[in-house]
């Protein structure tokens, strides 16, 4: 157990445990881009990680998240790339993060096309006209929401690593929804991976809740944690900060917290705006339902590689702190209240360090310092020149109960299109910066608003707003009524650590039957 997560190449890691400012490379470095990205923490105590190890990091052992020591320029270079299918786009813009050293160039495009196959969608994410916006459907993958393009590409990047260095990997993650399902389709019967997948009691939607307990692989763990979101979330870092549990176990990352869920998202921003520009003359704009900040902070990086980005809009439910920060400055932790968007029902955006990262000129010391008294205080704010600086990277909008399911009938009755309540919140925001943004008078622009989950996953909330049910896909329907398992456990990080110990180790034993230990948990959820 003890080496699994050293990584079996010539390159050291180099821990530096001390905070310590790092400058940006210059713009003709990046735009060079010859060297290979190497990764740090926001906050300085581990750099010079290679992509592997990075991937395999997860969350920092200083706390922070790992980021690419340069952003690559693909100013001059993009448009080569107009023509090209989803799976090689995103071979494109993975290679600029992951060497050929690491993995050759036929094994990552490999990847790639497997990652994709299986997506309802020639296209993998397509685009459709509603009104004079766009909506980016990215929910055509096997859990039916956007959180498949980067996991399905995580399960079979973890499954190439731990096949090459014979490694195990323990898996650890907390979802608000999405996530889970996503993750779980993504590792369920992979090689060497056990997945503990954490979301919190009675706050997912019945599907959601389904597609994750349903999965009767040997080697997925759901447990249902007596709290918010947050709580999930902060034991799955609290976790990640006890080195002795995670060198033992091996534990790696799904949530977007790990580099990759975000560098893979990357590809569909490229990828729509070449669909939406074939010409290459246009600009875009993108409204994103976000609570967790990493869909966004994919866009913010295609945005920095070059892409014509115009506009980025924040959209939130009434979870609003990204929105409370981009119009006072103020980043301020409150009570999380539960909405027909359960996955934005979030109080701190863990993506956001990110952010903050290149918003504080990449100084890891000042970020550090920040994250900290965050920690502590619950409140963190910027002053008015940096805010400033911010509201030229994004703009923001709020949409609560109301305006969701105004939003919701409002699409439906005018152009016969169902939104779920997250692509909903994002349609809103688009909506209520019109007069601001003035996006409409532009005709070589375009508004693309993603579209995060299909509407049946949330069919409670749409019905409320159209007066009937969504349409169910035929794979959704079927996990409604399947048998299912999992365990409930209190919000503690010691319960969850111990939860994770004896299940590995008796799945270690081969003579006992994992199904046998889950019994406790099982639940039947239509009857509850």
């Amino acid at each position: 157990f003890g080496s699994r997560l050293v990584c079996l190449k010539p390159t050291p890691v180099h821990h530096s445990f001390h905070h310590q400012d790092h400058s940006p490379p210059s713009p003709e470095f990046s735009k060079m881009a010859p060297a290979q990205v190497r990764y740090r923490s926001t906050r300085g105590g581990v750099e010079g990680l290679s992509f592997e190890e990075a991937v395999f990091m997860g969350l920092a052992s200083d706390g922070g998240l790992m980021v690419p020591d340069y952003v690559p320029d693909v100013s001059s270079t993009y448009q080569s790339w107009k023509d090209l299918s989803f799976s090689d786009l995103a071979f494109e813009i993975a290679s600029l993060f992951c060497g050929e050293d690491e993995i050759p160039r036929d094994d990552l495009r490999a990847l790639m096309k497997r990652s994709y196959k299986n997506f309802a969608h020639d296209e993998v994410v397509p685009s459709v006209k509603v009104g004079d916006l766009w909506i980016m459907e990215l929910f055509h993958g096997p859990t039916f929401a956007f959180k498949d393009v980067a996991l399905q590409a995580l399960g079979n990047l973890y499954e190439y690593f731990l096949k090459r260095n014979k490694r195990i990997l323990t898996v650890v993650g907390a979802t608000s929804g999405d996530t889970g399902s996503a993750a779980i389709y993504g590792l369920r019967g992979k090689e060497n991976v056990e997945c503990f997948i954490l979301f919190p009691e009675g706050r997912v939607s019945p599907i959601q809740q389904q597609q994750m307990t349903s999965v009767m692989d040997d080697n997925v763990h759901c447990v249902a944690v007596k709290g918010t979101f947050d709580d999930c979330q902060d034991i799955v870092k609290d976790l990640f900060g006890q080195p002795d549990f995670k060198k033992e176990y091996g534990l790696g990352a799904v949530n977007s917290i790990n580099w990759a869920r975000i560098m893979f998202q990357i590809t569909y921003y490229f990828y729509t705006y070449f669909k939406l520009n074939p010409n290459g003359k246009g600009s875009i704009s993108f409204s994103v339902p976000t609570g967790n900040f990493g869909d966004i902070l994919a866009g913010y990086y295609a945005k920095r590689m070059g892409l014509p980005v115009k506009t980025l809009v924040v959209a939130t439910n009434s979870n609003d702190i990204l929105h409370r920060f981009f119009e006072s400055g103020h980043y301020d932790k409150q009570q999380v209240v539960q909405t027909c968007s359960p996955s934005m029902d979030i109080g701190i955006s863990s993506n956001f360090e990110r952010y903050l990262y290149y918003l504080f000129g990449e100084s890891t010391a000042a970020l550090s310092e920040k994250m900290v008294a965050f920690k502590s205080t619950g409140k963190l704010s910027v002053d008015a020149k940096l805010l400033e600086k911010a509201r030229q990277d994004f703009v923001s909008g709020r949409a609560d109960e109301a305006t969701i399911e105004k939003t919701v009938r409002q699409y439906d009755q005018k152009y016969g299109y169902c939104l779920d309540p997250h692509t909903a919140c994002g349609v809103a925001a688009a909506d209520q910066l019109r007069s601001t943004l003035r996006w409409p008078e532009d005709s070589n622009h375009q508004m693309v608003v993603l579209g995060t989950a299909h509407p049946a996953k949330f069919g409670d909330a749409v019905k409320k707003a159209i007066g009937r049910p969504p349409q169910m896909p035929d794979l959704l329907g079927r996990c409604q009524h399947a048998p299912s398992r999992f365990d409930v456990l209190p919000n503690s990080t010691a319960e969850i650590r111990s939860h994770i110990e004896k299940l590995v180790k008796q799945r270690q034993n081969k003579g006992t039957p994992t199904c046998c230990t889950c019994m406790t948990g099982l639940r039947r959820l239509m009857g509850r």
